[in-house]
């Protein structure tokens, strides 16, 4: 939350521009919070870290490296926070918000010297008492060459004396070594106001308010005055305006520099000078009324007319209703509405034209220029109208449909998808896309699926200037998948249930539980296995067949146990040879609320478990045991629900 007015320099946005040569002295620092701001991995007891009485810089990286950097307060009992942001490609505001932003930082709230240097912390430093004595420096962040950074430097109590910010001690280059010049020059049309383009960021503060920094050559009108573009809410300006005390006559002319009555040519923001006799040249024509000859190309169903004109256009003079304009040509269009991109100087170089509907019928067509319900056609700066009658011509394609129709040849291990579209319009490309997956691009392809279910088949189309996208689901509903459940073990004389849970277009079904016995029925009557000796184990097989005659199978091993009776064994060989290697309670797969315990002979609990499939190999922290008698206690419910607790000891052998 911002409190007072904060100065230049004390947003993100109105940043002080800095190089590596310079020592940047901040003599006094003004109070102020401004926004809330996230330190990752710090917080502050519910409140919220800030950028108080902050000041920002920004810089560029020309070479990539390490940067260091040093703040050095005015008086060594002050505390300064600062943080480093890449604000490459980003809204400069974005810092406030966008934590992703944040390169490197420190909040260390012990006084005295601060910055990036190397063997400095490797993490940002969170807010502390001074007492604590925290590390002040950070480790040198890594900068990227192209890359833009804003260094913010704060402050948190109400006093400070002002500090300086110097660089050094890294690989990184943040000085820009390209020569200032003078890109371009432009004179509006009361030819003595001159508008020059720079080609990089230069200081506000270097240009002469007076002018005296430029002449023309050949001097037949003299400077009155300068004034950088944006001065006002920041430090440098990549444009600046120049006023003659009397209108230029037509013809080509240069501007010159020179040194001004500030001691200087303009420098930019690594204090570098612009040459002395640096020229730029202009030309000057009569007065002249703005041609209408530009229209940027139409898209596909336009609704929009946008107009482009060489000259800046009165906004003023444009109709709102659109009557500056009208459309002939191979379908009747309307006008509703006119509209100028009318910001501060009441000027534009484009107009919108609104159209009544979308041109959607392929032909030629023309935009006219005519005087408007405000008596007038457009008029430009200079205060000249353009001259009614002026037409510009263009042509519009019919819109297109991607709409397309399909069949499926359906198979038992893969269906066919025939896709089919009748081009129109002069439709002359197409692209297939199923399930995001790029498919071809012939106008009427066979797709071979070998995974069933819901395809969404995409389908674009385009005549090379209208396009449309159609996306359908075809559903491959032909899956045939056999699946049953069953359990893996089962107590002798107890029948097994058996569920089936096969998916598809079913016809028929065919049971082989493996003792001989068999069904066609879709869900088996509960079946009891013999009741041998020995236990055994039974493969049990479903086959199914669909309504086009295609089978799937699918199988599952059912043991019928010897015995039910729940124990635990006497004695246990942990060695690994697969037999008898664990001591777990045997035949417990049916009970509930299970509790297993083995105690060493001292009372300690060596192992516990809660699942009987849930073994002790004999290890107590991974380290083996020897041979030794251990204590067990078993609790559990059986199916019938009755409660069970046993104990005994068991040996185990090495």
């Amino acid at each position: 939350m911002t409190q007072g007015f904060p100065v230049t320099g004390q947003l993100a946005s109105s940043a002080f521009p800095v190089c590596g040569k310079d020592t940047f002295r901040q003599a006094t620092v003004p109070l102020g919070i401004t926004h809330n701001l996230e330190v990752p991995g710090c917080t502050m007891d519910g409140a919220a870290y800030q950028d108080r009485n902050p000041f920002w810089y920004s810089f560029t990286c020309y070479e990539s490296g390490s940067l260091g950097f040093l703040i050095t307060p005015n008086n060594l009992d002050d505390d300064y926070d600062w943080m480093l942001y890449d604000i490459t490609g980003r809204n400069v505001n974005e810092v406030y918000t966008n934590s992703s932003l944040i390169v490197s930082g420190n909040w260390a709230g012990t006084y005295g010297l601060t910055g990036a240097r190397a063997g400095g912390s490797a993490k940002i430093q969170c807010a502390s008492f001074p007492a604590d004595n925290h590390p002040t420096f950070s480790n040198m962040p890594t900068l990227k060459k192209g890359h833009k950074y804003l260094l913010m430097v704060s402050h948190f109590t109400n006093t400070q004396s002002g500090y300086s910010l110097t660089f050094g001690g890294g690989s990184a280059i943040i000085t820009d070594t390209v020569q200032p010049h003078l890109k371009s020059a432009d004179i509006a049309c009361d030819r003595k106001t001159i508008t020059v383009v720079l080609n990089k960021q230069m200081r506000c503060n270097s240009l002469a308010a007076d002018g005296s920094d430029f002449f023309i050559d050949s001097n037949p009108v003299a400077v009155l005055s300068a004034s950088g573009a944006n001065c006002g809410r920041q430090f440098d300006m990549d444009s600046f305006s120049i006023t003659l005390n009397a209108p230029l006559d037509p013809g080509t002319y240069f501007l010159k520099s020179k040194i001004g009555t500030d001691e200087n040519t303009l420098l930019d923001d690594c204090g570098t000078l612009l040459s002395e006799n640096e020229s730029v040249s202009f030309t000057v024509v009569p007065p002249h009324a703005t041609p209408m000859d530009s229209l940027t190309s139409p898209t596909c169903a336009p609704i929009v007319l946008q107009l482009v004109f060489s000259d800046p256009i009165q906004c003023s003079s444009i109709a709102p209703d659109g009557s500056d304009f009208a459309i002939s040509g191979s379908s009747a269009i309307g006008i509703t509405k006119a509209a100028g991109n009318c910001i501060g100087d009441g000027l534009t170089n484009m107009i919108n034209v609104t159209l009544s509907s979308p041109i959607v019928n392929a032909g030629n067509y023309q935009i006219t220029l005519k005087s408007g319900t405000d008596g007038n056609t457009i008029i430009n700066e200079c205060g000249l109208g353009t001259p009614g009658g002026a037409t510009i011509s263009f042509s519009i394609k019919d819109t297109v449909s991607a709409f397309f129709d399909y069949s499926i040849a359906y198979g038992c291990k893969f269906d066919t998808i025939g896709l089919k579209y009748q081009p129109a319009n002069d439709v002359t490309q197409w692209q297939w896309i199923v399930d995001s997956v790029f498919a071809g691009s012939d106008q009427n392809p066979s797709i071979a699926e070998g995974t069933f279910g819901p395809k969404q088949v995409q389908h674009i189309v385009s005549n090379g200037f209208c396009s449309d996208t159609v996306t359908r689901v075809v559903n491959l509903d032909n899956i045939l998948q056999a699946a049953f459940q069953a359990p893996r073990e089962v107590c002798p004389k107890d029948k097994v249930g058996i569920s089936n849970i096969s998916i598809g277009n079913i016809v028929s079904w065919n049971w082989d539980f493996g003792d001989g016995v068999s069904s066609t029925a879709e869900t088996p009557d509960d079946h009891l296995y013999p009741n041998t000796a020995t236990g055994k184990t039974y493969e049990v097989t479903l086959s199914v067949k669909n309504n086009l005659g295609c089978l799937d199978t699918a199988k599952a091993f059912i043991t019928k146990l010897q015995s039910c009776y729940i124990t635990v064994p006497n004695a246990f060989t942990p060695n690994n040879d697969g037999r008898n290697d664990y001591l777990y309670p045997l035949n417990a797969f049916s009970t509930t609320e299970l509790e297993f315990m083995v105690y060493n002979r001292y009372g300690q609990l060596v192992f516990e478990s809660h699942d009987w499939s849930r073994k002790w190999d004999g290890t107590i922290s991974g380290k083996q045991q020897p041979t030794g008698t251990f204590l067990w206690t078993l609790r559990y419910t059986d199916a019938s629900g009755k409660k069970f607790f046993l104990k005994g000891t068991s040996v185990l052998i090495r």
